[in-house]
Parts: structure tokens; sequence; C-alpha cells
């Protein structure tokens, strides 16, 4: 069997949830940037969506520009928009077992209820990418995906105000949201609290990325592709943006660790960046934050250029 050169991806929107109480509306709803985010995975070859149509005709269009297939589900029932719910997890399951070929899911949502169904996929080999808006996604759905994307709206546009219909079960979901942060902070003590990241000064790495680093490092037994430090992070940080932190791309998050000294990287045959154990390897967390407390120089190494030399497409990430 040929060995796979780029991931075949199947896109499932929850469209209500996406536009309901989330400073995303039917009429702002803009697919492009995290399409733009897939494709750099690999090729969409499934896209779908699900709603009742009739009350969000004004996405249709965009929808249909990007190719997605819109799946109408009338609400029959009081509880509304659960049918569309059902229907999606039925669909992505009969598409798992139906084609193997397909390696990644997307599911965008912020339900925790489609937790069940991100582990399924995952139990079946399937790697899964949450898509939704940070403020109006559940921490435990996070923490259930293999990686997770953000949603932002156009300029100008965003915050926690609804921009789609609230009724047929909008008030649920608040109430299920709330529900879903207040266990996820009380099991994430520390490092997370209530689905927020941990607090860190603009251009300096947090403790948490430190310590995975530092660890990794130190049951290396040669050196390590960057790139290996980055899937490490992502598997346990679904959402990692180094962005978040003050740095634009992952090469300068690794810069700032270089300057620290708790690692090297060398450049070889102009194109692998491999990290190298620093000449001081911290030997504690005390030691790793009081050596983290300094500004980033300009023109430093690992900073001087945001191409990635690496074999990394998600760098950017």
């Amino acid at each position: 069997m040929p060995e796979k050169t780029e991931r075949r991806i199947a896109l499932f929107l929850d469209f209500e949830n996406l536009v309901t109480n989330t400073g995303l509306s039917a009429s702002n709803f803009d697919l492009q940037a995290p399409m733009d985010r897939l494709l750099e995975k690999g090729k969409v070859v499934f896209r779908r969506a699900y709603c009742d149509w009739s009350r969000f005709r004004d996405a249709t269009r965009t929808l249909h520009d990007h190719g997605v297939e819109l799946i109408d589900v009338p609400p029959s029932t009081r509880a509304g928009k659960n049918g569309a719910d059902m229907r999606l997890v039925i669909d992505a399951l009969e598409l798992c077992y139906a084609r193997e070929s397909i390696d990644t899911f997307v599911i965008a949502s912020g339900d925790s209820d489609f937790c069940p169904l991100a582990y399924k996929l995952r139990e079946n080999g399937r790697t899964v990418i949450g898509l939704a808006v940070r403020d109006s996604t559940s921490p435990l759905f996070v923490k259930a995906c293999d990686e997770f994307i953000y949603l932002t709206g156009r300029a100008g546009e965003g915050g926690r105000r609804g921009g789609g219909s609230s009724r047929r079960g909008g008030g649920r979901e608040r109430e299920r949201g709330e529900k879903d942060k207040a266990e996820a902070g009380s099991s994430a003590k520390g490092s997370e609290k209530g689905g927020e990241k941990e607090k860190s000064s603009k251009g300096q790495v947090p403790r948490h990325v430190r310590d995975v680093v530092a660890n990794l490092l130190a049951r290396a037994t040669g050196p390590l592709n960057p790139s290996i430090i980055k899937e490490t992070l992502v598997r346990k940080e679904p959402d990692f943006d180094p962005r978040d932190y003050g740095f634009s791309t992952f090469v300068k998050l690794l810069g700032a660790l270089e300057r620290d000294g708790l690692l090297k990287m060398q450049q070889l045959k102009g194109k692998q960046w491999y990290v190298l154990p620093g000449e001081h390897m911290p030997d504690s967390k005390h030691d790793a934050e009081s050596s983290s407390g300094h500004d980033e120089p300009e023109g430093s190494a690992g900073a001087e250029d945001d191409e990635e030399s690496y074999p990394d497409p998600e760098d950017d990430l």
C-alpha cells in the first residue's frame, strides 16, 4: 500500500452552534480563513453543514461558494437543534466506517455533546480537529480533539454578542456551556482554569511549555526535530498557538528558549533544524521560570526569519 503523502479531510459544520451567541452571524460568517488552514493540512474531500436553513438563508451563498453541501434539518420536536446534532454524528460515523481513506475529521462546533463522537473517531484511528469560536467553546470538547482551531469574525466584528437567533435551544446551550466550563475549571487548576490558557507575559515562554521541552530533551538520545516538540505540545494542549504567548511563529518561541539556555538549535544542510540540549538544563520548575524573565532581543538566533526551515506546514498555527 503506498504511503500517504497528505491528509484527506472531512468537514462537518454544526452551523447553528457556530452563529448562536458567538459574535458571528449568518450574514458575517466567513469560512475562507479556516478553509485555508485546513487546505494547508491536506485535501478537504467532504464538506457538509447541518441546520434548519430556513433560519440562516444569509449564509447559504457563502457556504455554496466553498463547496459545502447543506443538509436541511427542520425542527420536528421541542428539542429542535438536537436533530441536526444527531444527523451530524450519524453521518460522521458512517463516513468513518465506509471510507478508510479519510483520516481526518473536522467538527465545527463548540458543543461538548460532540465529545463522544470525537472519542469514537480517535478510537478508530482518525485525527479529530475542532473548529469554533473561542469564548463559546466548551473546554471539554477542546480536550477531546487532537487539534483545535479558533474562528474569528471579520475585522471589527466578534465578541460574545449573539449574531444568530437564540431560540430553539440557545438558552439551553448557554447553560450547558457554563456547566462545562465550571467542570473543566475544577479539574484543571494550574496551567489552565475554566478553559483559559496559563497567563504569561508577552514574549515569555510559559512554564508548562518549558516543562514539556525540558522533559523531551531529558529523554532524548540524540537531536530532536522541532516538529516533534510541537506535536507533543499540541497533543497536551490541542489549541496550542505560540501567538497566544507573544510569538508570531513557533521558531521564535524556540529562539526564546535557546536564549534562556534550555536548548540549542543547529541548521544542517540548509534545511533541517535540530534541537540540541542546552548548556544549562533547569533543575526545577522554579529555575525554569526564573530564567524566562527578560525581553527578546532583536535579530537573535531563531528569530531572524519568519520562514520555517523545517518540514512543519502547521508552524504558523
